[in-house]
């Protein structure tokens, strides 16, 4: 469900805990959706170095940590913070509406 400004519903509130990390598809694009300190991003959910699902990874002081390397990105940049990953993910703007999270896929 869209609205008219391009926010696209993803999850309920109540499907995301705290400083937990969750993956959807929407529009065909796999996102993976994180609270940090009661606060919601979003960021591509594969990662850049090998196919792996950072929703299936563990979220740590502000990173998520993927699962198949132990490569490291910040949750807010994408940015890449340990190797064995040096590109960066995609970043999408999120927001808690309501008790909808909703990410701007445009």
């Amino acid at each position: 469900m869209s609205t008219d400004d391009g926010w696209v519903k993803v999850a309920d509130r109540g499907d995301l805990g705290e400083g937990d990390v969750i993956g959807i598809v929407i529009a065909g694009r796999e996102i993976a959706i994180y609270d940090l300190d009661g606060a919601v991003f979003a960021t591509d959910n594969i990662c850049t170095h090998a196919y792996a699902k950072l929703s299936d990874g563990w979220p740590d002081k502000g990173e998520i940590e993927c699962p198949l390397h132990a490569g490291r990105f910040d949750i807010k940049t994408g940015k890449a913070t340990s190797p064995p990953c040096v590109a960066g993910v995609k970043t999408y703007p999120a927001r808690i509406e309501g008790d909808e999270l909703q990410v701007k896929l445009a």
